[in-house]
């Protein structure tokens, strides 16, 4: 009767894979409910100043490169960072340009850090499809076991518990990813209000 409930388990965890998977047939891998958007569009976060003239060239201000750290870290309130914009701009000889600056590090920082999470929940699919196979595998293997007459006990508790696993670790992952989803559009809000609090600066 363990093992009847064990096989039952394992078929609906990776059914509910296979059928949550793929919902945009240009991303196979992609996990999410949210569509998937590769790059922060710069239209979409940022009606400031034009930043062609300052493409990268935030990186050669070390100021500038701390400040854009400091703000891009999540675990920074954003009260706490609209403080520090409002700081280091009242401070600035070229508070329009080092404004555009200062954005334009934190579009490539955030953007950076944005596609690491989504390389990274499409790293993990790949993952969970392969141990998906590998749980539907092993299913049909002691579901044979246990069909055989002389079977033997001992290698269907190992495959059963191995099993059992195997499938913990899968839903585990799959809670992981639930939440990694959510990391994406969280970055995108977060860009967005840090350019409003500096476009409100430069204004």
């Amino acid at each position: 009767m363990r093992y009847r409930t064990i096989i039952a388990l394992c078929l609906a965890v990776t059914a509910t894979f296979g059928s949550a998977q793929a919902a945009d047939p240009r991303y196979p891998d992609w996990p999410c409910v949210q569509a998937k958007v590769p790059e922060i569009s710069l239209a979409a976060v940022w009606a400031g100043p034009p930043l062609d003239d300052v493409a990268g060239k935030w990186k050669e201000d070390a100021t500038i490169g701390a400040l854009v750290a400091k703000l891009a870290a999540r675990r920074t309130p954003l009260e706490e960072a609209q403080k520090a914009i409002t700081d280091y701009l009242k401070g600035a000889a070229d508070k329009t340009g080092n404004g555009k600056l200062l954005f334009s590090g934190l579009f490539d920082t955030l953007n950076g850090q944005r596609s690491q999470v989504m390389n990274g929940l499409e790293r993990i699919t790949r993952k969970q499809r392969e141990a998906a196979d590998k749980i539907r595998a092993d299913t049909i293997a002691l579901q044979a076991l246990q069909g055989e007459t002389s079977r033997d006990p001992a290698k269907v508790d190992e495959l059963g518990n191995q099993l059992l696993w195997q499938t913990r670790i899968f839903e585990d992952r799959q809670r992981v990813i639930k939440f990694v989803c959510e990391v994406p559009t969280a970055i995108d809000q977060r860009l967005f209000a840090l350019g409003r609090i500096i476009q409100q600066e430069l204004e």
